[in-house]
């Protein structure tokens, strides 16, 4: 009892004994090969940009971590933009994790002490992960940690060894490397789209976002459309749930045989 005890207390014990490390790092594979390039590319950038060097690209990436911003911080840090022109782009581009945080709002309830770092990491790539069913055999708080942390390992090193590269790199033209993370997003929502169950809330955020654009323009659009996003998406939310409430069933089945689960605090 009290060995087993030891091992739930830190999932990455053990690492060839247990099985919820050993799974998320290989659901997480293909975020690895993503964020090391896409890691390169930012620090590339942000050291022909800017100048920095990689010990301040480990430091952004592991208190800022997100992706899509530390692209665009480039470009203020290059342009010194104002404290408040960064909090207003901060907000803009990181929108989209309100809708994260619906969608992801009964996976991530009553998970104790993992909470508070599920979410501070949550991206896209590791969104992507999180949405889906873990596989068979695992502790879910614990696997949904390990892919978090692996994620975040992943986009630290290569962060870091980008800034490294682009430091010793004289002539490199870096222009079109910033696209590496729109391309991101565009494979993940096809990827996403495949699963038929996933089309509805396509659709609803193609649909959703391009009326935006059209009403106010492609400079004035961002904020309405996630604003738009987060009530639509929530209303149809409520409608599965009283369509499906067997789905909300498991998913309290699930909290009450999670260890943290049984504490009110977190509730």
């Amino acid at each position: 009892m009290s060995m087993e005890r030891e091992n739930r207390s830190n999932p990455l014990d053990h690492a060839g004994k247990h099985p919820t490390l050993r799974k998320a790092f290989v659901a997480s594979l293909p975020v690895m090969a993503g964020y090391f390039a896409l890691g390169t590319a930012f620090g590339i950038l942000l050291a022909k940009e800017t100048g920095h060097k990689p010990l301040w690209a480990l430091f952004m990436s592991i208190t800022m971590y997100a992706g899509s911003m530390q692209f665009v911080g480039v470009e203020l840090l290059a342009t010194q933009a104002s404290l408040i022109s960064t909090v207003l782009m901060t907000f803009m581009v990181n929108a989209r994790h309100l809708l994260y945080g619906i969608t992801l709002l009964e996976k991530y309830r009553g998970r104790g002490k993992y909470k508070p770092y599920l979410l501070f990491g949550m991206t896209d790539e590791t969104f992507a992960l999180a949405v889906k069913d873990p596989p068979a055999g695992v502790d879910k708080p614990k696997y949904y940690f390990c892919i978090t942390l692996l994620d975040h390992i992943y986009w630290i090193i290569g962060t870091t060894c980008g800034t490294a590269i682009g430091g010793l790199l004289r002539e490199f033209n870096t222009e079109g490397i910033d696209f590496a993370m729109t391309a991101l997003f565009v494979t993940i929502f096809v990827e996403q789209m495949m699963k038929k169950e996933n089309r509805p809330l396509g659709a609803i955020g193609i649909v959703a976002s391009i009326a935006c654009v059209l009403l106010l323009g492609p400079e004035d659009f961002l904020i309405p459309a996630m604003l738009v996003l987060t009530v639509l998406l929530a209303i149809y939310g409520l409608a599965d749930a009283r369509l499906h409430p067997e789905r909300a069933g498991e998913e309290a089945a699930d909290r009450e045989t999670a260890p943290e689960g049984r504490k009110g605090g977190d509730r």
